[in-house]
């Protein structure tokens, strides 16, 4: 298009026509770099006025309302006792007209925190209850190559008996059971299910490795077990709402106990705080006065007594 009719181009024309030309950024928008150098300050000058800005004074929270009919967020969450807070989930439950005979759930958040930047490592554990709210029975597994132990364990409620030749069957999932027990004499073969099972493999710290089987059955089949979720929160159910309160009251307890014994008494408790709920209701904030443990102090020994406790080990009881 560019060549004369006559047909001939001038000389260099047809290496000017083959290569493009190119164009730099710097020439195309010459002010593109100015323009964003400005952005940047005017977006740097905006955050050193925020960071100026003092921040706006919380309004303090009021204790009680004094009406019915009040705004939540203007007042401290209320904290009941327990016998209360058990007697307002019955009465819930008879104003809502819900099921009877629901669950009642505790949350539990924990302080996990120790010194020097340590904290406690999530754990689980298993607690009998004083008072049994399911006819529940846990699936156990026991590991022995002893005829007589095994007849034993038949005997008492073993779902599954049986010695090496297990480890196939579970390591390939074919096999799974709530909680696992062993006598001394086939741990050694036991090894490779170590990753396997983790928490669960047989252990004297969680009870589930011994002699007497009749006596580990009986724990592990009846057991309630609760796990730290979220890294330092418990979620469980302990009791249900149309048993008696004292009955309620007895295994909250117990669990709580349990909890506590997976942090030195030398360190703040374990337990910040606990909420109390029903299937259908609503959570209520307990008072932890009077259920967590009494730390009795004996003047002369409470320094030999942190000692000791920095030396044991703070997972003694964990499941591993």
């Amino acid at each position: 298009a560019l060549a004369p009719r006559c047909g001939w181009v001038r000389p260099g024309l047809e290496q000017r026509l083959a290569v493009p030309a190119v164009v730099s950024p710097a020439t195309a928008r010459p002010y593109a770099a100015a323009a964003k150098a400005g952005k940047k300050e005017a977006q740097r000058s905006r955050q050193e006025k925020v960071k100026e800005k003092p921040l706006p004074r919380r309004r303090l929270l009021m204790s009680k309302p004094v009406d019915d009919v009040y705004l939540t967020w203007l007042y401290r969450r209320p904290s009941y006792q327990l016998e209360q807070a058990v007697g307002m989930l019955k009465r819930f439950q008879e104003l809502d007209f819900t099921h009877p005979k629901q669950f009642v759930y505790i949350n539990v958040f924990l302080d996990m925190a120790l010194q020097k930047k340590k904290k406690v490592d999530p754990f689980s554990s298993a607690v009998t209850l004083p008072h049994r709210f399911t006819d529940e029975v846990n699936k156990v597994l026991v590991f022995t190559e002893n005829e007589k132990e095994a007849e034993v364990a038949r005997e008492h409620g073993a779902a599954i008996v049986g010695g090496v030749e297990l480890i196939k069957w579970i390591l390939e999932d074919e096999i799974q059971a709530d909680f696992y027990v062993a006598v001394p004499a086939i741990m050694p073969k036991l090894i490779p299910l170590r990753s396997k099972l983790k928490r669960k493999y047989p252990s004297t710290r969680r009870n589930s490795l011994g002699s007497d089987i009749p006596k580990m059955l009986q724990f592990f089949r009846e057991c309630h077990e609760y796990t730290v979720q979220d890294e330092s929160i418990i979620k469980t159910r302990v009791a249900r709402l149309d048993m008696p309160t004292e009955h309620i009251i007895a295994n909250l307890e117990a669990i709580i106990h349990d909890i506590c014994t997976f942090k030195p008494s030398n360190f703040d408790p374990i337990v910040r705080r606990l909420v109390i709920r029903s299937s259908t209701s609503e959570g209520l904030l307990l008072n932890l006065d009077g259920i967590l443990p009494q730390v009795e102090e004996v003047e002369g020994k409470e320094e030999d007594a942190a000692d000791e406790d920095q030396q044991k080990p703070v997972q003694e009881s964990v499941s591993t």
